[in-house]
């Protein structure tokens, strides 16, 4: 008797539990990992992050349901922060919506919005869930790639015009995971137009948004003029606050299509513990304070890769946000064949660009979520290999 329905028997396991499998595997021969593959933070949270969810867990109201759309609390705090970085005016109650996490919100998104057989538009690379969405609401995805020498932006107009005739959705991703590129409003601004002209809607998956080694803020594709008739922004406190386990996130914009999202999401989840909204109400209503002291850690760390990379042949420009590293491979080796050998042989574990989708082929990406002494140590290993095989 067969229990699994075709659309999940399709669909390819999440390349990161693999890792997972492996890392366990390699521990087991007494190989000691370092693991540069999945970009979990490390450190904790704010202190006054935590403290505001300890003194939250004691009150018993707290236990309830949350609203369906979240605390009033948080999508307050959700519209406040957007003033205040943005100067974009957002209705907590129309625009703004409490999501558990922002990856569960991309895939609940594209089965609120798209229907089968439509065109989505995907970043390549790009982050696995975007397609693993697509493929379940059994969409169409068109790859869009996104390579180096044009700073990894779109290129719009190497987009056929038929496939924009037939596209609901366009993803965007910018600070990018995975390659750490930056973007510029006036890019915000053409994709927003682009949207308006050919009537699909448009997003912005914004999880890096302050993870940054410059004093530029990057924008928010909500200050593009008229964005709010075509777009949406995911937002997460997963890496600006370290409170990935926690499962917060927010999308902000167009009310129509946040209310096909609401709706959905109230026939399959209650939303996030109330503590939890309440504790990441408190972190976007602080200052940078916090999130500069990360950023310098993240800055060390991106330094200390970057020289060791170079040291063993591999010359990158240190990337300007995120805390990712996206790098070619060696000389002479598939991408395969490189991260192969640095798991095997080193027991240092990163991320195929083949990954993120064919564009991906010839680089790899690091997650700088390990201590500066283990990224030195890793150096080490990676001098010590044979590279001449």
């Amino acid at each position: 008797m067969e229990f699994t329905a075709d659309v999940i028997k399709t669909l390819p396991p999440y390349l990161f539990s693999i890792f997972e499998k492996r890392k366990e595997e390699l521990k087991k021969k007494g190989v000691d990992v370092i693991d540069f593959g999945i970009g979990s933070p490390d450190l904790p949270p704010p202190a006054f992050v935590i403290d505001r969810l300890k003194r939250e867990l004691d009150n018993p109201a707290n236990y309830a349901y949350s609203p369906y759309i979240g605390i009033k609390e948080f999508r307050q705090a959700v519209a406040d922060f957007y003033k205040r970085e943005y100067g974009v005016d957002l209705d907590p109650d129309t625009e703004v919506l409490t999501l558990i996490g922002s990856k569960e919100g991309i895939v609940h998104l594209l089965q609120a919005v798209v229907n089968p057989g439509e065109t989505v538009l995907v970043p390549d690379p790009g982050f696995q869930a975007y397609w693993k969405a697509v493929h379940l609401v059994k969409g169409e995805g068109y790859n869009y790639p996104l390579n180096e020498k044009n700073g990894y932006q779109p290129e719009f107009e190497n987009i056929p015009e038929d496939v924009y005739k037939r596209t609901k959705f366009m993803f965007l991703n910018y600070p990018s995971n995975p390659t750490a590129a930056t973007t510029t409003l006036d890019v915000f601004e053409e994709a927003v137009r682009l949207a308006k002209k050919y009537r699909f809607i448009v997003s912005n998956d914004s999880a890096y948004s302050f993870i940054t080694f410059t004093d530029e803020v990057q924008p928010s594709i909500l200050q593009a003029e008229g964005a709010k008739e075509v777009a949406v922004e995911f937002g997460s406190l997963s890496k600006i606050y370290n409170m990935a386990g926690m499962r917060i996130g927010y999308i902000v914009g167009n009310k129509d299509i946040i209310k096909a999202l609401a709706t959905l999401k109230s026939n399959v989840d209650t939303c996030q513990f109330i503590p939890i909204q309440q504790a990441a109400a408190t972190a976007l209503n602080s200052d940078r304070q916090f999130v500069a002291e990360l950023n310098r850690i993240y800055k060390e760390r991106r330094d200390a890769m970057v020289e060791g990379l170079k040291a063993i042949g591999i010359d990158i420009r240190p990337p300007e946000a995120t805390f990712y590293i996206w790098a070619p491979v060696k000389a002479g080796y598939t991408t395969e064949q490189f991260t192969a050998k640095l798991m095997e042989e080193a027991g240092i574990i990163v991320t195929p660009g083949t990954a993120f989708g064919p564009a991906g082929e010839g680089y790899f990406r690091i997650s700088l979520t390990k201590p500066v002494e283990k990224i030195r140590e890793a150096i080490e290993r990676l001098k010590r290999l044979d590279w001449q095989d």
